[in-house]
């Protein structure tokens, strides 16, 4: 099973911070496109198509494609975001994630994560496997906060080959002074960190992993957004083993520190293997110079494809055709 949770927070809307910002007015109907793109060639909720401000197609047409081929089952969860997806979905909640420099993230962060623990217990009993995944605009700086918090000191992944890590650092001096802590200040306080200094995908991906029976194996689809919310259930006391998948971009970026806090957080990690050097479409060959990266589960949709026999070259054939037929269609 392939769950996509969905959220939005007044951080992303601070200029330069988010790639999926460039235009504030649109930048609500990110997650929720994202979301339609698990379920149709293009985005309902809104006109436009689903690239970033320089062209390039969202990761959402890889995590498509490696659908498409495969053929697993998909829902999206809506937790914390203002325009629902068009698409079928499940809400939790309708409120954005706080700015972290000045309030908390998520004042009703208990009853979130009530929901969605409960949501996970009517998962039906013959599924063993869920890949849990994001779409979050901004999110990579919610995350370093989170991973800072519970003791993390490394940096995180951008989308786009221009990280601006110094105005996430200046979020997180603004935010950790807010709390009046330091590295590690929130070590032992579990769901409370992400409501005071995440984001509310967080608070429910880490609720709804934590409830799922010991017998299902999960895997956080995302980069250094998942690995924040695995050192949430690893602060949470939840042992168990867990997969964190994304992509050979993530991967190779200095600023990722993937491999680190895999093995500080004590967790597997995957990166799918993707290449479009070759793509004679300049939009996803830009995903090998850095923009991009990662983003609505695309790297533990390609690893849940491979687990079910489906080839690299077929999915990334489908991607191929998925973006020319966006393109025809403009």
């Amino acid at each position: 099973m392939f769950l996509l949770f969905i959220s939005e927070t007044a951080l992303s809307r601070i200029p330069g911070l988010s790639a999926a910002g460039a235009n504030v007015e649109l930048l609500p109907y990110t997650a929720p496109a994202d979301a339609d793109m698990l379920f149709y060639d293009r985005p309902k909720v809104s006109s436009g198509l689903p690239f970033d401000p320089f062209g390039h197609p969202s990761p959402a047409i890889v995590t498509r494609a490696a659908l498409l081929e495969a053929g697993f089952p998909a829902a999206v969860v809506r937790v914390g975001s203002s325009v629902a997806p068009q698409s079928p979905h499940e809400t939790i909640s309708e409120s954005i994630g706080g700015d972290t420099r000045f309030e908390r993230a998520v004042p009703e962060y208990k009853k979130i994560a009530a929901a969605a623990a409960a949501l996970a217990e009517k998962l039906d009993k013959n599924v063993k496997r869920v890949v849990l995944a994001e779409s979050v605009p901004g999110g990579t700086t919610t995350a370093l906060l989170v991973l800072r918090a519970l003791g993390y000191a490394g940096t995180v992944s951008s989308a786009g080959p221009e990280n601006p890590l110094s105005l996430k650092e200046s979020i997180w001096a603004d935010s950790s002074k807010r709390l009046g802590i330091s590295v590690g200040g929130m070590k032992g306080r579990g769901l409370e960190t992400a409501a005071e200094i995440g984001d509310p995908m967080q608070v429910a991906v880490a609720a709804y992993a934590a409830a799922l029976p010991e017998d299902v194996e999960i895997t956080l689809a995302g980069g250094t957004q998942m690995m924040a919310v695995a050192a949430l259930l690893r602060d949470m006391g939840v042992k168990r083993s867990l997969l964190v998948a994304t992509t050979k971009y993530v991967h190779i970026d200095p600023t990722s520190c993937l491999e680190e806090y895999a093995e500080k957080i004590g967790v597997n990690w995957y990166a799918a293997p993707l290449d479009f050097s070759a793509s004679r479409f300049p939009g996803l060959a830009g995903y090998e110079k850095g923009f991009i990266k990662e983003g609505v589960g695309a790297g533990g949709a390609v690893w849940y494809a491979q687990q079910l026999g489906v080839s690299m070259e077929r999915i990334q054939s489908r991607t191929e055709a998925l973006y020319e037929k966006m393109l025809n269609e403009g």
